[in-house]
């Protein structure tokens, strides 16, 4: 089998940092654009910058082993990987082959954007004969190498498929007896079954489709009745649907340490996260603060600089939590105005019971018997959601929500995504609990416009 070389683009280095650790078999090439913009990257204190630092400290760890000019290899003490690193302007090639690449590039492209310099050093090495495969995040760059005749490939080392993911329950048909008895006793067995921890089995009658129970699978191999009348009044709502009455099952059980609520929008998944939140710290106390975040993409054109201190330019980009939060604070019947659940939500703020933080600044934190709460998680890539997740201190529960057919991030897309990546990679897990929202309920006119536009 012939070896490969695989040309990456800098997104593929920025998305993620132990890139160059896939494709040790083969040969990887980077491009002299590729250290220039990483260069650029590096001073930037956010994901991207930490990766470009990360990917700079890597190639000049290799460096020391050998000239990266000609090729360095990847092969570690003990291993029989025979794939090497090069970085390369592509400038030592045939004449002919420089004719060739002048005549494609010079009337096509300019050669001042890193993007088509980059695409030409894959060309160089496709003409002389290499075996050569382009990968990028950057679809339109995709689509240019495709059209040179070039192999193309997304990055996929961290890609699902979303088509397919874990949706938290599954439908089972069974005797009307036995959803009888899981009504009596609470607790069920069914052999036979195949299912994750915590996935949930609605058990329908075999006799009449309209008698069912709603169970979760649990750490003893048996399937536990969910709540019917799961209402609590301190919630101040009452689940709309099956999902929602799944969802908030596990949010509010405190041995489910994560939880992933995926769902289109008006489904529920951020107010139900913050009403079981609000019950577990102020009513139940299992938790001493809510910690909620989201990651700071916008959607549109961006306004630009905002004024004022830290948590001044935050209260923009949490407006949908006050609005939640707002909703949630006048459910209860003893508020008769709008200002005063918008005074109960500034209390909270004040009193330190929920803390709002920019993803940035969660890095290099540890959060014990904390809810946590991250929203709009389709926006992060599965290494920012690592580190996220690997700040939990004792004590803590995580939730992510998100969208991904919502996705702000240009290099993101809803196989590649944090939160999809992370609902496949941890749904074996007995701590952790998933559910898929479809049925929107903020309103008719939601529902249809997250349906139909």
């Amino acid at each position: 089998m012939s070896v490969k070389t695989f040309v990456l683009d800098t997104n593929v280095l920025l998305h993620s940092a132990q890139s160059l650790e896939s494709f040790q078999d083969n040969d990887i090439v980077l491009p002299m654009a590729v250290i220039e913009e990483l260069d650029k990257f590096k001073k930037y204190q956010d994901e991207l910058g930490r990766n470009a630092r990360q990917v700079i400290r890597t190639l000049d760890a290799l460096r020391e082993k050998g000239h990266l000019g000609e090729g360095v290899s990847l092969a570690r003490t003990g291993s029989l990987a025979t794939g090497k690193v090069t970085i390369t302007s592509a400038g030592r090639t045939a004449p002919e082959i420089n004719t060739k690449l002048d005549e494609i590039f010079t009337s096509t492209f300019s050669m001042e954007r890193a993007d088509n310099r980059i695409l030409r050093v894959a060309m160089a090495l496709h003409l002389q004969g290499k075996n050569v495969i382009f990968i990028s995040k950057d679809i339109n760059l995709r689509l240019k190498a495709d059209a040179l005749g070039l192999k193309v490939m997304d990055f996929e080392r961290e890609k699902v498929d979303y088509d397919k993911l874990f949706t938290g329950h599954q439908t089972l048909s069974v005797k009307q007896d036995r959803i009888n008895e899981v009504y009596q006793s609470k607790i069920i067995e069914i052999e036979g079954i195949s299912g994750f921890f915590n996935e949930f089995f609605i058990l329908e009658s075999e006799e009449n489709n309209k008698k069912s129970a709603i169970t979760r699978l649990k750490e003893d191999g048996m399937l536990h009745l969910v709540d019917p009348h799961l209402d609590n009044s301190q919630l101040h709502i009452s689940p709309r649907n099956r999902e929602q009455r799944m969802a908030l099952d596990i949010l509010l059980d405190p041995a489910v340490q994560l939880v992933t609520l995926v769902g289109k929008a008006g489904t529920g998944k951020t107010l139900l996260a913050l009403a079981a939140a609000l019950d577990l710290v102020l009513h139940q106390n299992r938790y001493e603060k809510i910690l909620v975040s989201r990651p700071i993409v916008p959607l549109g054109n961006d306004i630009g600089f905002m004024p004022g201190d830290k948590d001044e330019k935050l209260s923009h980009w949490m407006q949908p939590i006050f609005d939640n939060l707002d909703y949630l604070m006048h459910s209860d019947k003893s508020d008769k105005k709008d200002h005063i659940s918008s005074k109960k939500t500034d209390n909270l703020i004040v009193n330190h019971t929920i803390e709002l933080e920019a993803i940035t600044y969660i890095r290099g934190r540890s959060l014990p018997r904390q809810f946590v709460i991250v929203d709009e998680a389709q926006n992060l890539t599965p290494h920012e959601v690592k580190t996220i997740i690997s700040r939990a201190g004792d004590g803590t529960k995580m939730v992510l929500t998100g969208d991904p057919n919502q996705i702000d991030n240009p290099y993101l897309d809803s196989s590649s995504n944090g939160l999809t990546y992370t609902v496949e990679r941890m749904k074996e897990l007995n701590i952790h609990g998933h559910m898929t929202l479809e049925k929107s309920e903020r309103s008719e006119l939601a529902a249809k416009a997250a349906e139909l536009l």
